[in-house]
């Protein structure tokens, strides 16, 4: 077996990434990696979506 032969097991499919599949669930913790706050920004307004303590979700604008 040469190099060529070999597949990585743990490859990561780019098209899923940057475009998901269509209605498919967007699990929370992708959109709060960096906080409890993501602003959304929709058809010119800006919105906030907020997680609580007690992992509620609030979007206000």
């Amino acid at each position: 077996m040469n190099d060529s032969d070999m597949v990585p097991t743990n490859t990561i499919n780019l098209h899923e990434v940057i475009m998901p599949v269509r209605n498919a669930p967007i699990h929370s913790d992708k959109l709060f990696v960096h906080g409890n706050v993501v602003f959304i920004h929709h058809q010119d307004e800006q919105y906030r979506l907020q997680r609580t303590r007690n992992g509620k979700l609030i979007l206000t604008k």
